[in-house]
């Protein structure tokens, strides 16, 4: 399939076919008589195994949640004319919504955090065709280097080191389309109160802290804003200059820094001048104040009296004065201005919030619900930790099942919800 006609048609949009895929039309023949019960559904239909219900629509059969061999030759798609929309006829009408363990930041097209889609590929000819000893259960199984293993399936590749990697999940991508993981962000499914607002918000951002306190993401984006204002980002020598948890928990400070594009792009912008910023405020000099400028400056020392004047035309020429960082003036500094120009915008949170936005203490809750049955045998299975791909111990049965949606295991669960953040 060439890469401009693989949109086409809305059930290869979510299949992440490989390039040059052969894609099959199946179009289902009418039949010649249809019969229906007094509701208007569909009767069960007899068959030499016995009596089974007809569906009533054959677009049940989703793509995305089968895995694809990236050697495929031949893929069957079975279309429906009923007037039933594709994704209801797909879904079902009782069919939960997606649940998103993974959020990404998509530079492009979105510019917005999203849902992440997880993806893993052979370290040594990067084709998805490794296969994993186990799957991944946290996130440092997925973005520490080397964690991983498996059995890559390609001719001739002897490759066992699994590589992962993001996709955006809300639109179509190439293959080298990657966004990065948001992995302090995800879906609320413990409905904990925001530490800030205390609204229970969907999706939020998890904290590193021992008592992993919950934000939500408007609130975090006026943490930040707040922090940025102030000049109060914390400097670390490996990470740069990030934030710890709102609450002030000691050794919370955010280490992947694209989670600072929640800002927006103006803001974030601001961010990425701090380091500069910081850097001439550290060696004495100051910044312009005028708005719009912001340039670094590096006066004499006791010098009140200073001039934007920046290299190669950069200065906007505003004089202003040292201490109050108004223009100049002759005599004192007013003492409206001192007290203005020592305004801080303190970001407090309630103890009381901070004790019930506590995702640890949902977990212990969650824990307690380790059993489960198999969802074609119904024999009961114990979860201990791992990832969500789990497969019934009994001989007859060995279904492999997501423990989350409870569903033959298949590429949407491995994408969506590997394992409980």
């Amino acid at each position: 399939m060439s890469p401009d006609k693989r949109t086409d048609h809305p059930r290869c949009q979510n299949c992440d076919l490989e390039q040059q895929s052969i894609v099959h039309i199946v179009q289902r023949p009418q039949r010649k008589s249809h019969e229906t019960n007094a509701s208007g559904g569909d009767k069960p239909q007899s068959t030499p195994e016995g009596s089974i219900w007809e569906p009533r629509s054959l677009t049940r059969v989703d793509l995305s949640s089968h895995i694809l061999p990236a050697d495929s030759v031949g893929l069957a798609v079975i279309l429906d004319t009923d007037s039933k929309s594709d994704s209801e006829a797909a879904r079902g009408p009782e069919a939960k919504p997606t649940y998103h363990s993974f959020f990404v930041y998509c530079k492009g097209p979105c510019h917005k955090v999203q849902p992440g889609k997880l993806r893993v590929q052979c370290g040594t000819c990067r084709q998805a065709t490794l296969t994993l000893a186990q799957g991944p259960s946290c996130w440092d199984d997925v973005l520490i280097p080397n964690r991983m293993s498996g059995e890559c399936q390609s001719p001739d590749c002897p490759g066992t080191r699994a590589e992962f990697f993001f996709k955006c999940g809300a639109h179509p991508t190439s293959d080298k389309d990657t966004s990065v993981a948001l992995n302090l962000i995800t879906n609320n499914s413990r409905s904990i109160p925001c530490i800030a607002c205390t609204d229970v918000r969907n999706p939020v951002l998890v904290f590193q802290c021992n008592h992993r306190h919950v934000i939500c993401l408007d609130c975090f984006h006026l943490y930040c804003v707040t922090r940025l204002n102030d000049r109060q980002f914390v400097h670390d020598a490996q990470l740069g200059y990030s934030l710890p948890c709102v609450a002030g928990c000691p050794n919370s400070l955010i280490k992947e820094l694209h989670h600072f594009r929640i800002l927006g792009e103006e803001q974030y912008n601001r961010y990425q001048q701090y380091g500069a910023e910081e850097c001439v405020l550290q060696m004495g000099g100051v910044l312009c104040p005028r708005p719009g400028c912001g340039a670094g400056l590096l006066p004499e020392q006791g010098q009140r009296k200073v001039t934007c004047e920046g290299g190669n035309g950069l200065g906007c020429g505003f004089v202003f004065c040292r201490d109050c960082k108004e223009a100049y003036h002759e005599g004192e500094c007013d003492s409206m201005f001192e007290a203005s120009g020592a305004t801080s915008q303190a970001y407090r949170v309630d103890q009381r919030a901070a004790e019930q936005a506590r995702w640890e203490e949902a977990s212990k809750e969650t824990i307690k619900k380790t059993t489960k049955p198999c969802p074609r045998c119904n024999v009961p299975i114990e979860k201990n930790g791992g990832c969500m791909h789990m497969k019934c111990p009994q001989p007859q049965c060995k279904l492999e099942w997501c423990w989350n949606c409870g569903c033959e295991w298949n590429r949407a669960c491995m994408g969506d919800h590997w394992f409980d953040v």
